[in-house]
């Protein structure tokens, strides 16, 4: 199994996104994380750029210990000084230093000559050599710069003394097996590649990055440079979650470091810090990479996963598939949702509530668990065994909240009061009382979730109670709705309890 490097440039190529910067304390918190997913190395900044990006990579050089700490720069003497004096505290090191490789690079971004960028290269090495001694040299453009120019560009840094050298497509212009026969063509022309590893840059301007890098990899590059969720400029750039999943699902020759149960927390992690949302339907990471809504679909994926998951979604960090309830639901995902809320349907009942769903289904674009709350409390299949019958709460300052509450338990009836911390703690303590007394459960569940959400606003607003309950390691959840948010509490904590009695 040979190793592939995964060097991750999220806080560098991926921060330049319009709108994304980062903070020095959230770059440190997305490089710790890195660190805990097991990246190899972290491109922590552009030193020379800014103040800012200058004190951001000094601060994570001292915060992270395990990855390598890279500073990208040009091949400018100023910017390799800035990089080497950012990178001071910093237990592993490199220089990450480069210039363009391609004709259209040359002549019109600096109006020069093969020769002399040539030379600029090798100096801009040499230099950094002077400081550490990994050195990562990026020929910028490589993916449209001429084969045999590049091979002699490549073979004079490593010469120079790279470590490292990084063929970018830097415009994402490149088919896969164009990109992977270029790789091998730096393989079978440069006399010195084996002293060093070669990596892969890949953009996402034809949607082919990750194809791309994989073609690279497949062609001898030993390093990917990828971004969490594929962002980065313009179109983004190779995502990591993609490469390392590739590389996994289809057990290939090679493997990456990376501890794959931390995708997915990586991934909100860098999205809510840049405030960049994840496509829905992005691969491994996207709300929907294990969200299925067609019934044909969904009824394959309840006998067996594998049936349309190629992806165990517990192998990223999360927690299950999602079967999406709409119109084109069978019985079978409306029956798996019902009992995951703790409802049991026989087949005639499960029939006689799948054609109110379907009704439902017609008028909704999707259907979630409150809409199924509200369709098996519109179709009675069971008598209710517990019943509240009165509720009256005191509550003020600086009145301590008392309630009381009486309630039919199997037809009999009971009261308790209860005082509480607030008038729906007061309340759900009364209800309490009265499960002990009844005997009608042997313990109390443990309350896991309460969450109340308004309808539309105003100060009549109708709100609406969901709760979550745990009962001997099974899950069940309660619905209330009304204008007292006391009453839908309790009317969404005796729902849950109804469930488990």
């Amino acid at each position: 199994m040979q190793k592939i490097h995964i060097f991750d440039t999220t806080l560098r190529d991926g921060e330049q996104v319009p709108g994304c910067q980062l903070n020095t304390v959230e770059k440190i918190e997305i490089a710790k994380a890195l660190e805990q997913l097991g990246v190899d190395v972290i491109e922590a900044g552009f030193p020379i750029s800014s103040p800012g990006d200058f004190q951001s990579v000094i601060e994570i050089s001292k915060a992270v210990k395990n990855p390598i700490i890279c500073a990208l720069t040009r091949a400018v003497k100023g910017d390799i000084d800035s990089a080497v004096a950012s990178l001071e505290f910093a237990k592993r090191k490199r220089i990450h230093t480069g210039i363009g490789a391609s004709d259209m690079h040359i002549k019109y971004k600096f109006k020069s000559t093969r020769e002399d960028i040539l030379k600029r290269a090798i100096e801009a090495v040499k230099y950094s050599k002077k400081f550490v001694e990994d050195v990562e040299f990026y020929a910028e453009d490589a993916g449209r710069a001429d084969l045999a120019y590049l091979a002699q560009m490549i073979e004079a840094v490593i010469v120079a003394g790279a470590t490292v050298v990084n063929i970018p497509d830097t415009t994402g212009y490149n088919l896969p097996h164009i990109y992977g026969e270029k790789i091998k063509y730096l393989k079978e022309h440069v006399s010195n590649i084996d002293k060093a590893i070669i990596s892969v840059h890949c953009h996402n301007d034809l949607g082919l990055a990750t194809a791309n890098a994989m073609a690279g990899v497949s062609a001898g590059a030993r390093q990917i440079e990828v971004t969490i969720n594929g962002i980065g400029e313009r179109a983004g750039n190779t995502s990591l979650e993609e490469v390392v999943m590739i590389m996994r699902t289809h057990k290939l020759a090679y493997d990456t470091n990376i501890n794959a149960k931390k995708i997915f927390p990586t991934s909100r992690l860098v999205s809510k810090l840049m405030n960049m949302p994840v496509q829905a339907n992005k691969a491994i990471v996207g709300k929907n990479a294990f969200a299925h809504s067609s019934g044909i679909h969904q009824d394959g994926v309840l006998k067996m996963r594998e049936n349309y998951e190629i992806i165990n979604p517990h192998d990223v960090g999360i927690a299950s598939s999602e079967i999406v309830l709409s119109a084109r639901s069978g019985r079978a995902a409306l029956n798996h949702h019902l009992e995951r809320l703790g409802y049991r349907l026989k087949p005639n009942q499960l029939k006689k509530v799948y054609a109110s769903f379907l009704t439902l289904a017609d008028s909704k674009k999707d259907i979630n668990d409150e809409d199924l709350h509200m369709l098996m409390g519109k179709t009675s299949l069971v008598e209710k065994k517990l019943k509240i019958n009165l509720l009256e709460v005191v509550c003020g300052f600086p009145l301590k909240p008392m309630a009381t509450v009486t309630m039919l338990v199997n037809g009999e009836e009971y009261t308790a009061v209860s005082n509480g911390n607030g008038p729906v703690d007061a309340s759900c303590g009364a209800v309490n009382k009265i499960i002990k007394e009844s005997k009608v459960l042997k313990t109390l569940p443990v309350l896991k979730e309460f969450l109340i959400q308004a309808v539309t606003r105003g100060h009549d607003d109708i709100s609406k109670v969901h709760v979550q309950l745990e009962y001997k390691n099974s899950v069940f959840y309660g619905y209330g709705s009304d204008t007292d948010i006391v009453v839908a509490s309790v009317q969404a904590y005796v729902d849950g309890l109804q469930k488990i009695v």
